[in-house]
């Protein structure tokens, strides 16, 4: 088996599966939202989030991590949270509103560049805690508020927990991006 081979298999792992299905479930999460069917996207959207965590695990564990994995998994993540954010944002009356899927596409972009700038001068870029917890939520938001489209008409107490949850991960989407324009512009330059 040639180098090139080697390198090309390499990158053919259960993690990178994973997020190449955590693409495809995506595309199914944005049918399935357009389609008014809020329940199954829901699931579809859980099952497709719960792969970030497995396949992170996974790379870890069994050493599996590649370049491949460490451009794609964050690429599909942002697929899944902007493309759902952003469906969900064209729907009527819904808590999730166009401006709040707008700073999460904005954010994504920002940390993007900064990751492409930080890492082509040969830096280290890994995800933050704060990043990880803004996904959590972010994942949390997309979920309540879809079951509140499935429920239709549901409790006061649910529509204010779900709004909570969401300003809550638009606030903390605000935070983590901040904290990574932090890391670069106190970073020393060489």
């Amino acid at each position: 088996m040639s180098d090139r081979d080697l390198k090309l298999s390499s990158n053919w792992n259960v993690p990178n599966a994973l997020s190449g299905l955590r693409l495809l479930l995506s595309f199914g999460v944005f049918y399935l939202i357009e389609a008014g069917s809020y329940l199954p996207a829901m699931i579809c959207f859980l099952i497709a989030a719960s792969t970030d965590w497995i396949d992170g695990w996974w790379a870890r564990r069994f050493n599996q991590v590649t370049k491949l994995g460490r451009i794609l998994d964050p690429f599909v993540d942002k697929i899944i949270i902007c493309g759902a954010m952003i469906a969900i944002a064209a729907i009527p009356n819904s808590p999730l509103r166009p401006w709040m899927a707008t700073l999460v596409v904005g954010r994504e972009l920002l940390v993007t560049s900064l990751r492409a700038m930080v890492e082509g001068q040969g830096g280290d870029f890994s995800a933050k805690q704060l990043g990880k917890w803004k996904m959590v939520l972010q994942c949390a938001a997309v979920a309540m508020v879809l079951f509140q489209f499935y429920q239709g008409d549901t409790s006061p107490i649910y529509r204010i927990a779900t709004q909570a949850v969401v300003y809550l991960a638009m606030g903390l989407t605000v935070i983590s991006g901040l904290e990574y324009v932090m890391l670069v512009v106190r970073k020393p330059r060489g």
